[in-house]
Order: structure tokens, then C-alpha cells, then sequence
């Protein structure tokens, strides 16, 4: 018989507690999931839920922060490869409005997190979700403005703008008006 690590039940068992939690957030929403449903939903007992993490809030934090993970990582995959920094940005901004488009994860990155999470705890997400990684690609593509404009804000403003976007298209509106729009936006940004 092949005995599991405490180490690796541990893992399992989290893993349990956050795909349900995820499953239930996504559905219900944070208000409306309990505690009681996510332990049944994982099959583990209330005392798992609170071995691996102090509240069902540190939980939700652990969920997102995975969501946001999983759509860097999508941007990041789709995204790269690019040689011109305006076209680098147009795919960015694609990859982000399709990566934002799976299950929940408009629901979870820009409704719910907004509601339960510190303001400091959604600007991380926004980091980990691809903040940096936009601010990187607008200083690469406006060089010679860039000393002179104030990337960070800009790149608060892109952001903001991706997000309604995102959360347009996950509601089931089309994204191609959005990524025509999005490519005028940027062309004439970049082009001054």
C-alpha cells in the first residue's frame, strides 16, 4: 500500500478547500457562500478549513490570488513574441480580455475582490494579474514620451479600461468591438 506524506495530504487537502471555495465563490459570490458549504463541497471537515487558513476571507484572498495567477499566465503565454511594442501592447490587452473571459474570473478579479479585499490587497492582484507587465509595455512603446509622461498613472487608466472591457465581455457581449477599440485607443496613444 502506498502511504501519502503528511506533507503531501496536506497539500490535497488544501487544494480540496480551494477548488470548492472557488467553485462556490464563483457561483454564489463571497457573501453568499458559507464556511459550512465549502467544507462539504471539499469533503474535509471545519477544522481542515481552519488549519489552512485563519477565515473564510484568507481563503477567498488564496482563490484569487490564484485566479490572478492563472490570468498572468495566460497573458504572458499569448502575448510574448512580439517585436513591436504597440502590437506587443494590442496583444497584451487580447490576451487579457480572453484570459479574463474564463469561468468566474471577471466575477472574482473585479467584483468580488473589490468588495472583500483591502484596497492594497486589489492593487497585488492587479500586479499579479499584469499592472507591471502593461506599465512595462507603454514605456516601451511611447520611449520618447515616457520620460515626459506619467507612466504609472496611465498604465492605472489602461488598466481600468481593460477591466470594463473585461467585464463586458465576460457578461456576453462580443470582444471583437472591444479589441477594435482597443487598437485605436492604443494606435493613437502611441502615435501621439
Amino acid at each position: 500500500m502506498n502511504r501519502r506524506s503528511q506533507g503531501e495530504r496536506t497539500e490535497t487537502t488544501r487544494a480540496a478547500l480551494m477548488l470548492a471555495a472557488r467553485g462556490l465563490f464563483e457561483e454564489r459570490g463571497y457573501a453568499g457562500t458559507g464556511t459550512p458549504e465549502i467544507v462539504a463541497a471539499a469533503s474535509v471537515t471545519r477544522g481542515a478549513l481552519y488549519h489552512h487558513f485563519t477565515d473564510k476571507a484568507e481563503l477567498f484572498e488564496a482563490v484569487v490570488r490564484q485566479v490572478a495567477q492563472e490570468v498572468a499566465d495566460e497573458i504572458a503565454r499569448q502575448a510574448s513574441g512580439h517585436s513591436d511594442p504597440a502590437e506587443a501592447l494590442m496583444a497584451g490587452a487580447q490576451a487579457y480580455f480572453a484570459a479574463m473571459a474564463g469561468r468566474g474570473r471577471a466575477r472574482l478579479l473585479l467584483l468580488e475582490a473589490p468588495a472583500v479585499l483591502t484596497a492594497e490587497q486589489v492593487m497585488a492582484l492587479s500586479d499579479l494579474a499584469g499592472f507591471q507587465a502593461l506599465q512595462e509595455g507603454l514605456r516601451q512603446a511611447l520611449p520618447a514620451e515616457g520620460a515626459r509622461l506619467p507612466l504609472r498613472e496611465l498604465a492605472v487608466l489602461m488598466s481600468a479600461v481593460f477591466d470594463r472591457a473585461a467585464l463586458a465581455i465576460a457578461r456576453g457581449e462580443a470582444a471583437a468591438p472591444y479589441e477594435k477599440a482597443t487598437r485605436l485607443l492604443l494606435s493613437r496613444l502611441v502615435a501621439g
